[in-house]
């Protein structure tokens, strides 16, 4: 066994406790009916028998016959409760599991490089845990009745007749033997298919976020066709799966098969008094009872031998998902809305900040240092892909750095994060829109926000202005970013965030993008008057907009450097 296996074994081991009761239920009561299986097929081979060799009438053997259908109903009502239980205590398990994964993965940075891709998430999240689900439901109550329903059987069996129970006892370890060697295969086929499975979702979703670049130069076609040759290819992966768990069934059925005849054979022989291996006479009803309980010695392992691929399939998943997210948590992360915190502005100080790209293979900013006193307004100026975004993602606490950044005095990292989203606000290049109403995206900022506060937000971001043309103002629905609007829309929608926080500290990147001068300078003006009594640094391209703040700094060659410009008056471009 791999270390990998080890691990996925000890995981499978420790979900298995989330199951609580219902798992143990779906263990035990198949083997109750594995009980009274052998109470069902002495009383059946004694009305036999009797029948037979003692010539009792029907009527005298009614009481038997009674006991016997009670004990098949039983039996089946058992068995079905077992069932209920196992898929009770999978659904359970699968749930728990993925609101772990998935409050861990939102719990996490949105610039953390370990972040897998959307698609390999969600293939992760929901077609990974799915497969799970054989496994508790069906592999694990097969196991236990695999492990110990024959030796039960065999250990009644060798008393009574010890030429059979010695057939049972020695032909039974051999099926598990020969299916651990096919099991090897099933694997690792298991695992290859796991791995395309995660890539071909990974890959769709990566092609339906890119539909429209895919169009415009006319890849479409040649997509279409990668995805489809990719889909053959899992889909032939898939049957070889199937394959590898047919032999292991046909390897089960041929032992299986084996043992029962050299059973019915034995007994034969023995009644024609062709072999003399017994010490006594054997009876009718003895014989009828080793007949009837030979497949059944099987049957167990016939049923651990359909759901061997449950494992295979639990294990290979296990494995993914740990490639694609991490370890497995242990119980879901707590997650709530940051509720906004009001109070004084916070000052910030770098010192010696260095940052890197998310590989860590490229230098960003080399031991910056800088300083902006609380109700300070800043700007970082520097042509793109200087680090602009990066610093501000950084001083947010949304990306690791070198050196030491205070806000208020303090080290970030020892800010909570509760508490610095509580007490800043950050506002990226890109924004986040989400396919809801313009009134709800603007609300994300603070959950509760009355729709006076929510129009009033709007309007000192210039969204009423536009909103107003729109047939539902700013109940209008958008799409997934910003869909529907244009640029400086979109823009203006996410700024108007802004507006519902008290934040002590204003992170705002490119804020007035895609708007024309006149525009621009309105909402600047806006800004700055939202922004008296609190530090505010945007980084930008415009001179106009750094002309009207307090300080301002230029990235260039890997440092950041001071710049004196000539002041704007406030509220004048």
């Amino acid at each position: 066994m791999t270390p990998q296996d080890k691990a996925a074994g000890k995981a499978l081991a420790r979900l298995q406790r989330d199951g609580g009761r219902a798992i143990w239920f779906a263990i035990a009561l198949p083997l109750l009916s594995g009980g009274l299986l052998v109470w069902q097929a002495s009383t059946l081979a004694h009305i036999i028998g009797q029948a037979i060799e003692g010539g009792e009438t029907l009527p005298l053997l009614l009481p038997a016959l009674g006991l016997v259908l009670a004990l098949l109903t039983v039996r089946s009502g058992l068995s079905a409760l077992g069932d209920w239980f196992g898929t009770l205590a999978a659904e359970t398990i699968k749930r728990n599991l993925r609101e772990a994964l998935f409050s861990t993965l939102l719990a996490r940075s949105p610039r953390d490089q370990n972040l897998p891709p959307s698609g390999a998430a969600v293939t992760a999240i929901v077609d990974q845990v799915e497969a799970l689900d054989g496994y508790f439901a069906r592999y694990l109550p097969a196991s236990a009745q695999a492990a110990l329903l024959p030796l039960v059987f065999g250990a009644i069996i060798l008393p009574l007749d010890w030429v059979a129970g010695l057939l049972f006892l020695f032909s039974a370890p051999l099926i598990p033997a020969f299916m651990a060697l096919v099991g090897w295969g099933a694997q690792a086929a298991t695992d290859r298919q796991a791995q395309a499975l995660t890539r071909l979702t990974g890959r769709f979703a990566d092609r339906l976020r890119g539909l429209l670049t895919l169009k415009l130069f006319g890849r479409e076609a040649a997509e279409i066709e990668g995805i489809v040759s990719a889909s053959e290819a899992l889909r032939r992966r898939t049957l070889s799966v199937l394959a590898i768990a047919f032999l292991s069934s046909a390897v089960l059925e041929f032992f299986a098969a084996l043992g029962v005849a050299g059973v019915a054979l034995y007994l034969g022989l023995t009644f024609i008094d062709y072999l003399h291996l017994r010490t006594s006479p054997l009876t009718l009803e003895l014989a009828l009872f080793l007949l009837l309980m030979a497949p059944e010695v099987y049957n167990p392992l016939r049923l651990l031998a359909a759901h061997y691929h449950d494992r295979a399939s639990a294990r290979a998943a296990i494995a993914e998902i740990e490639r694609q997210l991490g370890e497995l948590p242990h119980a879901a992360t707590p997650l709530a809305d940051v509720v906004p915190r009001g109070g004084r502005a916070l000052g910030l100080a770098l010192c010696d900040v260095t940052l890197r790209t998310p590989d860590g293979q490229r230098l960003v900013l080399d031991r910056i240092c800088c300083h902006v006193a609380p109700g300070q307004h800043a700007a970082l100026l520097g042509p793109s892909g200087q680090g602009k975004s990066t610093l501000l993602e950084a001083i947010a606490g949304l990306r690791s750095s070198a050196g030491e950044i205070c806000l208020d005095g303090v080290g970030i990292k020892a800010w909570s994060e509760q508490d610095l989203r509580a007490r800043t606000f950050l506002m990226t290049q890109k924004p986040k829109l989400l396919h809801a109403s313009i009134a709800e995206n603007i609300a994300l900022a603070r959950p509760g926000a009355s729709r006076r506060e929510i129009e009033t937000a709007a309007e000192r971001a210039g969204v009423a202005r536009f909103a107003a043309a729109l047939p539902a103002g700013l109940d209008t629905p958008i799409g997934e970013d910003g869909i529907g609007l244009s640029g400086g829309q979109a823009q203006r929608v996410a700024l108007g965030r802004l507006f519902l926080r008290d934040a002590g500290l204003i992170l705002l990147d490119e804020p007035t993008a895609h708007l024309d001068a006149e525009l621009e300078a309105e909402l600047i003006g806006s800004i700055l008057d939202y922004a008296r009594g609190r530090t505010l640094i945007i980084a930008t391209h415009s001179l106009v907009v750094a002309r009207r703040l307090d300080k301002a700094w230029r990235i260039a060659g890997q440092s950041l450097h001071p710049l004196a410009l000539p002041q704007a008056r406030k509220g004048v471009a």
